[in-house]
């Protein structure tokens, strides 16, 4: 079954509760410009309350590598998410921590194609497709057109990310067969607090699929 991971994660009653519904990550948000930030000391609590088959991931943008590897450590993080602009000499310096690399997919064959490209260099654990919004890192709440990795292969996993909900996650998965499948705004009340009700349909839709 594809797995899949909750992002944007910021009390402990929604991480135990999508641990409950089979969740196979948790994303915390290290990044003070989104609505679902979260402080390391209170990521660090929520954390210390998973068992030990739920992978804890470390969201950052842009940030300073000691300043990532700090949090990841302080933290108890087991996998880093990249979702700026690092490069892959960058990714390559985080030694120690599964790295999962962001790429924002545009729209367009010729620009999604260009993206793809683009991630070949990177010396990481998997690769994490979203939405490409100017300005905006994540957290769009828009998808993007699956045609443009149908079919694909790739010398990593593949996350599959960007406006994933309950309605269309089946339909996410049919097209592109990803390894796992990472959701935030599509199963939440409000940013930074998830709806139990979304949660189970979310996951209930995918154990659904064969």
């Amino acid at each position: 079954m594809v797995k899949i991971k909750v992002c944007g994660v910021t009390n402990e009653a929604d991480a135990l509760y999508a641990v409950d519904r089979g969740a196979w990550a948790l994303g915390f948000i290290f990044y003070k410009k989104s609505p679902r930030y979260v402080a390391p000391a209170k990521a660090k609590r929520i954390i210390k309350q998973l068992p030990p088959f739920v992978t804890p991931v470390g969201v950052f943008v842009n940030e300073k590598g000691s300043v990532v590897k700090k949090v990841a450590e302080e933290c108890g993080l087991q996998a880093i998410q990249l979702h700026g602009d690092e490069s892959p000499a960058y990714c390559k310096r985080l030694k120690g921590f599964k790295i999962i690399k962001a790429f924002r997919m545009e729209p367009g064959e010729a620009k999604g194609e260009s993206t793809l490209a683009k991630t070949r260099p990177y010396p990481v654990d998997a690769y994490l497709l979203d939405t490409f919004k100017a300005g905006t890192f994540g957290g769009t709440g828009q998808t993007f057109n699956w045609d443009v990795i149908k079919g694909k292969t790739f010398k990593k996993n593949i996350i599959l990310s960007g406006g994933l909900n309950p309605y269309n996650v089946a339909d996410a998965i049919k097209a592109v067969k990803p390894y796992a499948v990472d959701v935030s705004n599509g199963v939440e009340e409000r940013p930074g607090k998830k709806s139990k009700k979304l949660l189970q349909q979310f996951f209930a839709r995918i154990r659904s699929q064969k």
